[in-house]
């Protein structure tokens, strides 16, 4: 008689990583939050990274990208309506960033390491859906630059700070057009003056998100030259042409649009557009470093995770060597990446403007560039499990590249680099004083800060290579001061000294063991 063996008996397989607390399972986040003066959110942490490791936001999260909104320009009867229909999993995402004030905090609580807490929210929360993070980025973000009007900012800061969904406010933006792309001057959206002091405004805009918002900020030619402005989305002139196909961030809605007299109150100065909505640029810059280290922090979890559970040759996957090698690489370009985000987000506490601006253009440049890599090695570390869907790991592939291409390519990104030295000169050396501060820690740095300040000799040719260059040394840095031993060690050695051009490919010095330990804690 033939044996009762079942032919679907799951051996070999890691259990699921949820439940667990995405907060306290990060040794990085937990040390970098105390560290920039945000220790007083802690208990504010712990519970939003319990919500983001549960079994009910992982289904939501899943939900929202699996039913994609769906636009809605007419009704039955002609009539415009311009109504996006999104899935109550993406409102339920959406609500529960805006209820933990990760949209205001800073506005609303402006204490010291309330930019760090907020930063530490979204990077939590950016683990559970990337796409709902946008509307939430750009409304933290668009409150600057309404404070440049005591008017507009005394209408609309109470509504878009408030921490609540049901009526509370968003804010969206509006900028880029299908000829100019990042070169905003070539807008030809027009913005003629009213006799009641508003504007009217006639255009078309390429990227408009999130289309669902109640106001946004746009660019537009008025008599002065480019100019801000705020308009309302109820405006019958507002509508909504058609949503973007996405290669990834497929629950968010982004659209393009058309302004048809769309009435604008002009936001600052005439001609001083950029300018004006540089301040929101700023912090969405900002949003995007903290976004991609969030992606490269889900990203090691999971194949941390999967290797601590998968055996393959006799062996568990994390006991091998050479896998030992791709987690503790990916581990340590996550601790980078997310001292750097913390360290950056306290400089926005401090009002440190040098350090600030020249930083966060800096990082937003790196952590961005190398988040798609390190998505592709974390999904490889799966293998085939990593290549389906229901691992999640091609949402975060698809995903990745967003915040690298977020106003402006690599190339606009280093570039912006460059100009900041000429045009902004306490930058470089207030970025450089703070890589200083671990000189004699690891003569690899040392030999790396001494080659920084030597010319090039095409800045232009070379802007990418200056750029990464500086990223690596604040990264090192950071990791010498702050992290431990084995992971500055590592960081050091294989990126400023013997690594390959790929992740897991450390050299042997590395003591890759307790690094792979640190990178996910108190999990299952």
């Amino acid at each position: 008689m033939l044996g009762t063996a079942s032919t679907h008996d799951v051996l070999n397989q890691p259990p699921p990583l949820v439940p667990y607390n995405v907060f306290e399972a990060d040794a990085a986040l937990a040390e970098a939050l105390e560290r920039e003066g945000g220790g007083w959110g802690v208990d504010r942490l712990r519970d939003a990274g319990e919500l983001a490791g549960s079994p009910e936001a992982l289904e939501h999260a899943e939900r929202a990208e699996r039913n994609e909104p769906v636009l809605r320009t007419h009704d039955r009867y002609g009539n415009r309506i311009n109504r996006v229909e999104l899935d109550p999993s993406w409102h339920w995402c959406l609500r529960q960033a805006i209820e933990r004030g990760i949209h205001s905090l800073p506005w609303r609580d402006p204490r010291p390491g309330a930019h760090v807490v907020r930063a530490a929210l979204m990077f939590v929360w950016s683990q559970v859906n990337a796409g709902v993070m946008c509307p939430v980025s750009m409304t933290y973000s668009a409150v600057p630059v309404l404070r440049l009007s005591e008017e507009l900012a005394g209408e609309w800061e109470p509504r878009l700070t408030k921490p609540s969904y049901a009526d509370g406010a968003l804010a969206g933006m509006a900028m880029t057009e299908k000829q100019g792309g990042s070169d905003v001057r070539a807008n030809t959206t027009r913005a003629e003056p009213a006799a009641d002091g508003t504007y009217e405004i006639t255009g078309h805009k390429w990227f408009c998100s999130y289309p669902s918002c109640d106001v946004f900020l746009t660019l537009a030619q008025a008599p002065g030259g480019l100019s801000c402005f705020l308009f309302r989305s109820s405006d019958p002139g507002f509508r909504i042409q058609r949503l973007k196909d996405k290669l990834g961030t497929r629950s968010l809605p982004s659209s393009e649009v058309e302004l048809h007299g769309v009435r604008g109150r002009l936001v600052g100065d005439e001609g001083r557009g950029i300018p004006t909505i540089i301040r929101m640029v700023n912090h969405t810059r900002l949003d995007c470093l903290i976004g991609s280290a969030a992606s490269m922090r889900w990203g090691v979890a999971q194949a941390v995770h999967h290797a601590r559970h998968r055996s393959a040759f006799g062996k568990l996957l994390a006991e091998q060597p050479a896998m030992q090698n791709v987690l503790a690489d990916l581990a340590i370009e996550s601790e980078a990446a997310t001292a750097a985000a913390l360290r950056i987000a306290r400089s926005y506490d401090e009002d440190d403007a040098a350090f600030r601006r020249f930083a966060t253009a800096v990082m937003k440049y790196w952590v961005c560039k190398r988040a798609t890599g390190h998505a592709a090695e974390s999904l490889e570390c799966l293998g085939g499990n990593g290549y389906v869907e229901e691992s999640g790991m091609p949402r975060l592939l698809r995903d990745s590249p967003l915040n690298s291409i977020w106003e402006g390519s690599g190339n606009v990104a280093a570039l912006d680099v460059l100009r900041a030295m000429v045009k902004e000169p306490e930058g470089l050396p207030a970025f450089l004083a703070e890589c200083e501060l671990a000189r004699g820690g690891n003569t690899l740095l040392d030999a790396h800060l001494d080659r920084l300040p030597a010319a090039v000799e095409d800045p232009e040719f070379e802007a990418r290579r200056v750029v990464e260059d500086l990223a690596l040394a604040l990264a090192a840095s950071l990791l010498l001061r702050h992290a431990p031993p084995a992971v500055s060690d590592a960081f050091c050695a294989g990126r400023l000294g013997e690594g390959g051009r790929v992740f897991g490919t450390l050299p042997p010095s590395v003591d890759a063991a307790p690094i792979v330990e640190r990178a996910l804690m108190a999990a299952p």
